[in-house]
């Protein structure tokens, strides 16, 4: 998931992967991981896009499909929802990072 992180999840194949029953593979990710696959999902792409936002002058739009949204409007009110700021404003409010990326991504962890 964190490799695919642009595209679709699908549940089904990945507990496929594991040998185990879709339902019984949600119950056990959200055991371990504290979010279900579908939000992980969704906190990976917000976490790739801040990145992006921070550290290139590509649109808003651009991000949006890029990190795996299809839908403006969904990525702005995800984004909003776990980061407490529009797309716009955090790209205002956040310039290039210059720490090590281990450093970047704890320090950022919505």
């Amino acid at each position: 998931m964190d490799r695919s992180y642009a595209q679709p999840l699908d549940v089904r194949a990945v507990a496929a992967i594991a040998h185990v029953s879709p339902a019984y593979f949600s119950r056990c990710f959200r055991l371990v991981f504290g979010e279900t696959p579908h939000r992980y999902l969704q906190r990976r792409r917000i976490e790739r896009s801040m990145f992006l936002l921070r550290e290139t002058d590509r649109s808003v739009t651009a991000i949006c499909f890029d990190v795996g949204f299809s839908s403006l409007g969904t990525f702005s009110r995800t984004f909003k929802r776990i980061t407490g700021e529009t797309p716009r404003g955090y790209r205002a409010g956040h310039g290039p990072v210059v720490t090590p990326q281990c450093v970047q991504l704890a320090a950022l962890r919505p």
